[in-house]
């Protein structure tokens, strides 16, 4: 069993976006990002599939030229090779599922 509180220890960063492993399982990484109101992910993909779950917050995703405004306690999954970005309209909790073969070091990468 794998175990983890999404609200416990949260320490957002008002330089960027702050990103945390949850725990991992067999096939997954369960990942948590922290935005504060205004912070960006810039357009990226992966070549795996994914889940978001907007725990908190509002949040702007973008996909295929279409915003998308999620608000809290909206869930969507992409395929792998979709290019995305996210805007935080509120200080918002993200819970980001990935494959266990990719890495979170891509994730970090992104906030750069």
């Amino acid at each position: 069993m794998k175990f983890a509180n999404i609200y416990k220890d949260l320490n957002y960063n008002n330089d960027r976006v702050a990103i945390s492993v949850l725990f991992e399982t067999e096939t997954t990484k369960e990942i948590r990002i922290l935005f504060k109101a205004g912070q960006i992910m810039k357009k990226h993909q992966t070549s795996f599939p994914i889940s978001v779950a907007l725990i908190e917050g509002e949040l702007d995703f973008g996909v295929n030229n279409k915003i998308h405004h999620l608000v809290k306690g909206d869930v969507l999954a992409l395929k792998g090779s979709v290019p995305h970005n996210l805007t935080a309209k509120t200080d918002c909790i993200v819970r980001l599922t990935l494959s266990k073969q990719d890495t979170i070091d891509r994730v970090k990468k992104i906030t750069n």
